[in-house]
């Protein structure tokens, strides 16, 4: 009987958060372990059903880099990074856009599929969604082939998914101006699709706790401090572009944006629908 009554003081512990974010558009950025782990991926699936079926509107950006780096090894090409940017020449684009728009998306399309939710996979070539230019090559730095930046979202497609309840899952490859597919980070596109669509959360799964301080993770964290904890050394390496992404996702005019250990089953609904959350949660 303990066990029941847990369970019903967890649902009305949920309660005034569902109340709250009902029709509401949440932007997740799905990545890292989670996308590789077989109860993990079920685990996302679910909370993203389950979302969709409280009233919020789910829109998923997923990377698969590693999977990418595993392609191009079975076909005989090797990998080759700059300062963590993957160089894209025309033969690797190919293989991104076959592995990430062919395997990726369409797997965990199906996958929500399975778990009675109503997906639609899109790449930013699909009706021009993500209108991207190339990154320019910067004084004495490499050339990065076909990495771009995104220059516009075209929200009106995702938005008329929405209406249709459709959960919208994008993978993260641009059209240039001249119609050629650019490469664009996964947790950039994921930014640019909440800020588009004003959305109330940005939330990007990772393979860490959230951002640590003195080895502790913060739970809430105001985007001044972010900012200063960057400069002082204390968010470093991989951390930098998504507390950046976050950052800039604020000043768009998204609501809140959250750093998740994707590793944790069911990741969003403990950070969405509980007082105590399970990752780092940056705020205005």
């Amino acid at each position: 009987m303990l066990s029941l009554i847990e369970k019903a003081n967890t649902l009305v512990e949920a309660l005034p958060y569902i109340k709250n974010f009902s029709g509401k558009t949440f932007v997740i950025k799905y990545g890292g372990a989670a996308q590789k782990d077989i109860s993990l991926k079920s685990a996302f699936a679910q909370d993203v059903v389950l979302l969709n079926f409280i009233g919020i509107h789910p829109v998923v950006v997923h990377g698969g880099g590693p999977r990418i780096s595993e392609m191009m090894r079975k076909l005989g090409k090797e990998p080759a990074f700059v300062d963590g940017q993957r160089v894209t020449d025309p033969e690797t684009m190919e293989i991104v856009e076959m592995v990430l728009g062919g395997l990726i998306n369409k797997e965990i399309v199906s996958l929500i599929g399975s778990h009675g939710g109503k997906a639609i996979g899109l790449t930013g070539k699909d009706g021009f969604l993500i209108k991207a230019e190339k990154k320019a090559v910067p004084p004495g730095g490499a050339d990065l082939g076909l990495v771009g930046n995104v220059r516009e979202i075209n929200s009106e497609i995702l938005l008329n998914l929405q209406k249709e309840d459709f959960i919208t899952v994008i993978t993260p490859v641009g059209v240039g101006p001249d119609g050629q597919s650019l490469n664009i980070n996964a947790d950039t596109v994921a930014q640019a699709v909440a800020a588009a669509l004003k959305a109330e959360k940005l939330i990007l799964l990772t393979d860490v706790p959230g951002i640590l301080e003195e080895g502790k993770t913060v739970s809430t964290l105001g985007a001044n401090k972010a900012a200063r904890m960057i400069e002082e050394g204390v968010i470093s390496g991989g951390m930098i572009p998504k507390t950046l992404a976050c950052l800039d996702a604020l000043r768009a005019g998204v609501g809140k944006t959250h750093i998740l250990d994707g590793r944790i089953p069911h990741c969003l609904l403990l950070e969405i629908f509980t007082r105590e959350g399970v990752g780092t949660e940056i705020t205005h």
